[in-house]
């Protein structure tokens, strides 16, 4: 039970909402509505955060960095599932705004962001709705809030966050520079609830850094052996419950006997991902700005767990590109003095500029180069792979856009495939997950002793 315990209880707490008590919800599904794929094996439990501020002070806001007004629906979505064999174990984050079809008895049926099932008809409809969507039966489900993550953090000695890059975020109050942090739970909540950051903002980017706390806290508390024993595991599951709110189905029980079946998995065992998504600005009226599922990659993961296979390594989840790009062409402007390199390029989706009219008499030997600002590594990385064998040049005052000037080698321009899913959140194990450096951070010397340590 040792890394799921905490698992499931620090998942629960990567949200947006006010703290809620132990108290159990109801989250049974109607008659009619129970989920085709209820006969699916192994145990899946639903993890989500509420954002509301009820119950929360202007200084506790302040404090926090949750100004505003609570929507009363799930900022966090996440699905744990683990296999029957107790071998593996996969989390995938649900993102706030997929666009999906709700459960329950309307008069016509009533479609929306998955994240407004809870102001509808609170966790049962919420886990109606999942199951709708997924075709998976949920066994277990979870919810807390900023409190509760905050807390949770805190009892667990603090959390390792990483970036090659430094991050900010003015909605969040997250502002850190590039490296290895140890945080405690008010920094780290601003950390996992950031969305405009300023590299890859969005929701996916989110859940990906959500998922790299996950990872590196399991690696730090097993490391630490903070879980090493059933008497430990137990006290850790009784403290975290008190900030986490569970359904009639659920009790510490439960959560030991899941939790000591995975105990033993090494972290390239336990999994991480997040729903493919097709389209990233699908307009609703009424609801405004969703995401869209890829059909047959979400329906591939979904069967995946159903059928109580690995997500990572399916092609059909996560297809493997032959030349992958890790940023869109579309956003990177080019000059090129080559007239046939630069209609490719064009076509391939990159922003280009025709300079071949200016270009050399006499061609510099050798293959391109590739000439760019320092600091954007990223794109650079894309307009090579469309130019394999280029060299590259970065020159800390060299403008916005790339320079590509043509040598006398031959030229052969790559058609790349840039995927937004496969750059923030392919399936993943979790010992590729990791901070750089693999390893976990060591916890100050100070914990408090509810975090269950004797």
């Amino acid at each position: 039970m040792r890394r799921l315990t905490v698992a499931l209880a620090l998942l629960t707490a990567l949200s947006c909402g006010s703290l809620l008590g132990p108290q159990a919800v109801s989250a049974a599904v109607s008659a009619g509505n129970g989920p085709p794929g209820s006969g699916s094996r192994g145990t899946n439990i639903l993890i989500v955060g509420i954002d509301s501020r009820a119950g929360l002070s202007t200084a506790e806001k302040n404090r926090l960095h949750v100004g505003g007004k609570g929507c009363n629906c799930t900022d966090v979505m996440m699905l744990v599932h683990v296999s029957e064999s107790g071998q593996r174990a996969s989390v995938v984050s649900i993102p706030r705004d997929s666009y999906v079809e709700y459960a329950g008895d309307f008069t016509t049926a009533r479609s929306g962001k998955i994240n407004g099932a809870y102001a509808l008809g609170g966790g049962a409809l919420t886990v109606a709705t999942v199951e709708k969507a997924t075709g998976l039966h949920v066994d277990h489900y979870l919810e807390t809030g900023f409190r509760g993550f905050e807390q949770t953090i805190d009892n667990l000695g603090g959390a390792t966050v990483c970036t090659d890059r430094p991050l900010t975020d003015e909605n969040s109050g997250l502002d850190i520079g590039a490296g290895r942090h140890h945080t405690n739970g008010n920094d780290t909540l601003r950390y996992v609830r950031a969305r405009h950051v300023n590299l890859r903002p969005g929701d996916l980017g989110r859940v990906r850094r959500q998922q790299h706390v996950v990872n590196d806290l399991l690696a730090r508390l097993t490391l630490e052996g903070a879980l090493a024993s059933p008497v430990r595991t137990a006290r850790t599951v009784h403290a975290l419950l008190k900030s986490v709110r569970t359904d009639a189905r659920t009790g510490p029980g439960d959560l030991i006997r899941i939790g000591w079946t995975l105990g033993r998995l090494r972290a390239d065992r336990i999994e991480f991902a997040t729903v493919p998504i097709r389209l990233f600005d699908h307009r609703v009226p009424g609801v405004g700005s969703s995401l869209v599922w890829d059909e047959a990659r979400s329906a591939a993961l979904w069967d995946a767990l159903g059928a109580d296979r690995p997500l990572t390594g399916d092609t059909r989840i996560q297809p493997v590109a032959e030349t992958p790009a890790p940023t869109d062409p579309a956003g990177i402007a080019v000059r090129v003095d080559d007239a046939a390199v630069a209609a490719a390029l064009r076509r391939n989706g990159f922003v280009v500029t025709d300079t071949s009219q200016s270009a050399p008499s006499q061609r510099p030997a050798g293959p391109p180069v590739i000439r760019f600002a320092a600091g954007q590594e990223e794109k650079a990385a894309t307009l090579a792979a469309a130019l394999p064998g280029s060299r590259l040049e970065a020159r800390p005052d060299h403008g916005a856009i790339f320079d590509v000037a043509i040598g006398t080698q031959p030229v052969q321009v790559r058609t790349v495939t840039y995927d937004r899913n496969l750059a923030d959140g392919a399936p993943v194990t979790g010992d590729r997950l990791r901070c750089p450096d693999g390893s976990a951070a060591a916890a100050p010397a100070a914990v408090p002793a509810t975090t269950g340590r004797p």
